[in-house]
């Protein structure tokens, strides 16, 4: 059986592309200052090679990670995990959906949500709060002392910093 992503009640909360774009992340920041390579995150995080070229591309021009070419070149984060929240992750590749009018589009909703589809949208926002006051470096210090997203055993080295920080 393939590697899941994280379920709500057997239905994604989550696209694809949210789920391996936070591995890429959690993973790279474990890494430290060491680039990556395409090849080595695929390993690591269980992500098809191919899709995750496209996911490195949504990050990068989200500058949320950067990419060096050459001999020992690869990708690094370009923010803290200190500071880069799942939420940023989240927003850079496939932003969570808020309920702004009424999805089956009746009139009499115009003026307002109904209370189902308010109260879903407050779901919505408890969701992106949570994720955004959650730092990736937090969710590489867990108390169970299991490793975030991947099977590999826990980082060697300290979360890394970010070219922000130096």
């Amino acid at each position: 059986m393939g590697v899941r992503g994280p379920f709500l009640g057997g239905t994604k909360m989550f696209s694809q592309t949210v789920e391996y774009a936070l591995r890429t992340v959690v993973w790279l920041a474990s890494q430290g200052d060491e680039p990556r390579t395409t090849q080595q995150i695929a390993k690591a995080t269980k992500i098809p090679a191919g899709y995750l070229a496209k996911v490195l591309q949504g990050l990068g021009r989200a500058r949320l990670v950067d990419a060096q070419r050459g001999i020992g070149g690869g990708f690094t984060l370009a923010v803290s995990a200190d500071e880069l929240t799942p939420l940023d992750v989240i927003n850079a590749v496939d932003p969570i959906k808020r309920i702004k009018r009424c999805p089956l589009g009746l009139k009499s909703h115009s003026t307002g949500l109904c209370p189902l589809h308010h109260r879903l949208d407050e779901a919505m926002a408890l969701i992106e709060k949570g994720l955004g006051e959650t730092k990736i470096s937090d969710l590489l210090r867990t108390p169970s002392g299991g490793y975030p997203f991947c099977e590999d055993r826990a980082p060697a080295r300290s979360p890394r910093r970010g070219k922000k920080d130096k």
